[in-house]
């Protein structure tokens, strides 16, 4: 339990308003990521209904795209696709409001790496320039936690 809470503490910058401004471009990200791109994705109760997806299932199409990048992608496509489609989905959900967000930031990281190098640039940088965004706001979340502004900081100072 120690470790994991030394995981989660966040890292609260001098002034409150440091951490608000923080918490703007976290709380869009995870938005952005929860019911846009992942939902398209990974079966949430927020999903489209036309996309006909059950609940933390995989759309159809996307274990395809993920062999297509090769490697070990081409031996456990569905692992990946469905990791993908989870770290987009349910981390950025939880990135919204700050819990476990390092680790769910961790999960985007790679998932924006993933989609940087063998989907987004091949087409052009600026087809890559969202997965680019959301991986900065993954690498500042990585560093600082939630900050004043998750549940990780509740957790952490009311012993919760």
């Amino acid at each position: 339990m120690h470790i994991f809470k030394k995981f989660i503490s966040p890292i609260c910058l001098p002034f409150w308003w440091q951490d608000f401004l923080l918490l703007i471009p976290r709380f869009f990200s995870g938005w952005l990521m929860a019911f846009n791109f992942g939902a398209s994705k990974f079966g949430m109760p927020w999903s489209d209904p036309d996309r006909n997806l059950g609940l933390f299932e995989v759309a159809y199409w996307f274990p395809e795209d993920v062999k297509a990048y090769g490697s070990i992608f081409l031996i456990f496509p569905a692992f990946f696709a469905w990791m993908g489609a989870f770290s987009e989905a349910v981390g950025g959900l939880f990135l919204m409001v700050g819990l476990c967000t390092r680790f769910f930031s961790v999960l985007i990281f790679c998932t924006m790496l993933v989609a940087i190098f063998f989907q987004q640039l091949p087409q052009g940088i600026w087809n890559a320039l969202p997965a680019f965004g959301f991986l900065w706001v993954a690498i500042f979340n990585i560093c600082l936690g939630s900050g004043r502004f998750g549940i990780d900081f509740l957790i952490t100072k009311y012993k919760l």
